[in-house]
Parts: structure tokens; C-alpha cells; sequence
């Protein structure tokens, strides 16, 4: 590959926020040739290294073709023995490499000079190396991955190049996550619960806007790094739901995403309108300068809710998490994110099974919500049982029943024709993975105002 082409690799990956652009960074590897000789060392002398970093490296991540070859023969032997080779086995084993041709003749030399100076290296620093290795296998997978991505982007092929990169990214990475140790961590969630309890600490759930809602969840509102729910039939208010919880989670100074496939961005955005401004969206015309002021007044003290309009069937979680961090690039990091709604998005590889695309969606945005720190909210279909039911139950769920197990909240929207008529409904927790469930909690509702939940009326 030529220099402008790695150049235009460079390029792309850091297009996608995959690497950082940072001056003096290395061609192609950062670890030098005496650090990869001290790992192709450990690979072949020291049985506690292998096992502290299987699964991280690969001979591919070596620049120098014969210690590349000799590592992939120590963690062939490693990995069906448990041990590493003495020197006698491990002459016998590249003599058998030789015959198989798996290490070619124009190496030899390099191998024989590889062998000796591996053999010398000194391995008594095995415990930093260790701690380095995640850093180097994601390096060099990086490495490996910005370099494909040249040829599949010329074939336009950019979700591959993307996928490739992002799983570069992710090597090593549970090895980069710190330990919970149960009982000597005790004293820190007794401080937690004190300070939560004396009013000095919040729980870290983003506001449903509604403070007696907040109280029925567990976290105070909805969970971070979770994904809740929304379960009803057609024309039951999951749309309203989810853009009257992004709309409150904004005005608590939360930065929201709000993606919708199914509502345009113009008719989402004049729901928010009447919501805002307590004003019926067919009265919006006749007190233009009201709604108008009531907003940008609000706008004061919100954090950012920013529309982004798909067709039905085409986002994926990959086009999500690519435009997550090109928001990230313009330093706009989100606390909450609405999908609206996930049963008509795009799982990121299709298959002929639908219920395991369907099961592909929903933990691609569960990950999403934990990779990012974020109360995921989204809304599923009730089969026709469902939308018969007086209650959505958990075992009404449309289609695919995964999507229940998979989510941390399911919240079922309830509403016969009497209650319609009189503007109410009824929310029934049906499954959750940190709380109590099977309640039904009552609620009024001002639709013309696109309000979903303008107050709780009881609970059953």
C-alpha cells in the first residue's frame, strides 16, 4: 500500500471518530520492535502471561514476519496445552512449521536470529506488559482494520469498513474495566445511601417530569445505561410518550437525542410545540408569537433535543452509534436517547430468521445505552391479544418475546373506549429487571396538548 493510501486510511477511520489525530502518532504501530520481541518472548516463556492475556494477541499484530511466526506456533501449542514449549519441543515444532510451510524458506535466517534473541530477552517485567497488551491489541487490530478499510470503502462499502474499525476498537476492552470488590466497597454504598437518603446526593435517573412516576422508579426516573420499553397497541400514544419524555428529560438539562422512523421531524416538532407551550396543536396558528415565546423561554434552561428523521426500515444500530459520535466530534454528548421506535428499524446484518433480526436491535440498543451512559427509551407493538386485553401484559409482546428479556423496563399502555372518551389511560409495569412490577398506575391526559401524562390519577 502506498503512502497516499494509508494516508486516505487514516483519513476515514478518523472521519468516523476511530482513531484520534494526534501528531507524531506512529504509521502503523505504536509499540516498537524491541516491546513486540518482549511479547513474542512472554508468548513463548511464561505460561501466567498467556493466561492473563488470551483471547488479546494474534501473530498479525507482529511487524517482524519471524516473530510472528513463532507466536503464532506458542499460542498454538498454548492454547491445546495449557503450557508453553521447552526448548526442545519448540525446535521440533518449528522444524514441523518448516515441513508444513507454514513458515516460508526466505524466513529461515530471520527465524534462527528470532529464536536467539527471544530466548535472550529478559521477561521479569511480565506484570506491566500485561497491563500494556490490551492497548497493544487494539492498536494493532486498529492498524490492521484502517488498512482494509481502503479497499471496501472504494467498493462504497462503508458499513463494513465502519463495523471493521469499531470492532478494532473494542479489543481489549473488558480488560480496561475495573473490578467491583463486593465487601470492600461496602463503606462506599453506605455513603451513597446516606447522602441519597439526607437529600445531598441524586439518584442518577433522568426525570420522567413527573415527580410520582420518578418515585415508582427505581432510579429516580429512568435508569442510565438502561434500555426501557414502551409497549402498546396501534394509535395507543407511544409516540407522544416517548417525545413528552425526551421534551422533559431536555428541560432538566439533559442533552436528548430523539430519533424517529415513523413521525417526520416537522410533525414531531409541532407536537413539541403545543406540548411546550400548553397550547392544542389545531390553536398553534392563532397564538403564533405565544407558543413562540413560551419556548425560547424554555430553551433558557434545557439542555439540547436535537430530531433526527429516518425512513421506516433503514437506521440500524450501527448509523446510530455513527451519529452519536459525530455529535461527540462537536463536543455534544447526550444523557438520554428516544428511539421512536425500534421495531422498524434495520438490524446492523440481516438474516433470514426474523426473530433473530428482531433480537439483534433490541441488544444492539441495550449495548448502546451502556456504552454511552444513557437511559435508552424506545416502543414495541402488542400482538392482537394485547390490543384486545384491558391490560398489555408481558406476554402480549408482538412477534419476538426476547425483546422483553432483553429490556430493563417494560411499561404497557392500557385505554378502553370509556377511558379514551374521558381523556385517561393506564401504565402497567409488566416486567422489570431493579424493581417491583405487575402495578397499574392511573393517569390523565391531555391529547389535543400532545400531553401523554399531564397527572397521576391512582394506582392499582
Amino acid at each position: 500500500m502506498s503512502a497516499t493510501e494509508e494516508s486516505i486510511a487514516k483519513d476515514i477511520a478518523a472521519s468516523m471518530g476511530a482513531i484520534p489525530d494526534e501528531p507524531g502518532m506512529d504509521e502503523r504501530f505504536e509499540f516498537d520492535a524491541k516491546f513486540q520481541t518482549k511479547i513474542a518472548a512472554l508468548v513463548l516463556k511464561d505460561s501466567q502471561f498467556n493466561l492473563r492475556t488470551e483471547g488479546l494477541i494474534r501473530p498479525e499484530f507482529f511487524e517482524n514476519q519471524a516473530e510472528a511466526s513463532l507466536v503464532n506456533i506458542g499460542l498454538t501449542y498454548f492454547n491445546k496445552y495449557k503450557r508453553v514449549p521447552d526448548t526442545i519441543i519448540l525446535l521440533k515444532l518449528i522444524k514441523e512449521a518448516i515441513a508444513a510451510k507454514s513458515i516460508r524458506k526466505d524466513l529461515l535466517m530471520e527465524v534462527k536470529n528470532s529464536v536467539r534473541e527471544v530466548t535472550q530477552t529478559d521477561i521479569s517485567d511480565r506484570d506491566y506488559v500485561v497491563d500494556e497488551v490490551a492497548s497493544f491489541a487494539r492498536h494493532q487490530a486498529m492498524g490492521q482494520a484502517i488498512l482494509d478499510s481502503v479497499e471496501l470503502v472504494e467498493r462504497r462499502d462503508f458499513d463494513r469498513a465502519f463495523n471493521n474499525i469499531r470492532k478494532a476498537m473494542d479489543v481489549g476492552a473488558a480488560d480496561k474495566v475495573a473490578a467491583y470488590d463486593y465487601f470492600g466497597d461496602i463503606d462506599l454504598r453506605t455513603t451513597i445511601r446516606k447522602e441519597i437518603a439526607a437529600g445531598t446526593r441524586k439518584k442518577r435517573g433522568i426525570t420522567t417530569g413527573i415527580r410520582a412516576l420518578n418515585k415508582l422508579l427505581y432510579h429516580d426516573g429512568w435508569g442510565i445505561a438502561e434500555l426501557t420499553l414502551l409497549m402498546g397497541g396501534p394509535k395507543t400514544g407511544k409516540s407522544t410518550a416517548l417525545a413528552e419524555f425526551a421534551k422533559y428529560g431536555a428541560m432538566a438539562g439533559h442533552n436528548v437525542l430523539f430519533v424517529t422512523l415513523e413521525v417526520s421531524k416537522e410533525i414531531l416538532a409541532e407536537r413539541l410545540d403545543a406540548n411546550v407551550a400548553d397550547i392544542a396543536v389545531e390553536a398553534l396558528g392563532d397564538h403564533i408569537m405565544e407558543a413562540s415565546d413560551k419556548i425560547k423561554l424554555a430553551e433558557k434552561k434545557s439542555g439540547k433535543l436535537m430530531i433526527h428523521e429516518f425512513p421506516t426500515g433503514s437506521m440500524d444500530a450501527g448509523m446510530l452509534r455513527r451519529l452519536i459520535a459525530r455529535y461527540k466530534a462537536e463536543d455534544l454528548t447526550f444523557e438520554m436517547i428516544c428511539v421512536d421506535y425500534a421495531d422498524i428499524m434495520a438490524p446492523t446484518y440481516r438474516t433470514d430468521d426474523p426473530i433473530q433480526n428482531s433480537k439483534s436491535i433490541y441488544i444492539d440498543l441495550r449495548a448502546i445505552a451502556q456504552e454511552e451512559q444513557v437511559a435508552m427509551l424506545t416502543a414495541t407493538q402488542t400482538n392482537r391479544e394485547g390490543a384486545k386485553a384491558a391490560v398489555a401484559k408481558m406476554e402480549h409482546v408482538a412477534e419476538d418475546f426476547n425483546r422483553v428479556r432483553i429490556a430493563d423496563l417494560v411499561i404497557s399502555i392500557n385505554r378502553s373506549e370509556a377511558e379514551r372518551a374521558k381523556g385517561e389511560a393506564r401504565l402497567f409495569f409488566a416486567a422489570s429487571r431493579n424493581q417491583k412490577g405487575e402495578f397499574t398506575v392511573r393517569i390523565k391526559q391531555e391529547l389535543e396538548k400532545m400531553k401523554f401524562m399531564a397527572k397521576i390519577l391512582g394506582y392499582e
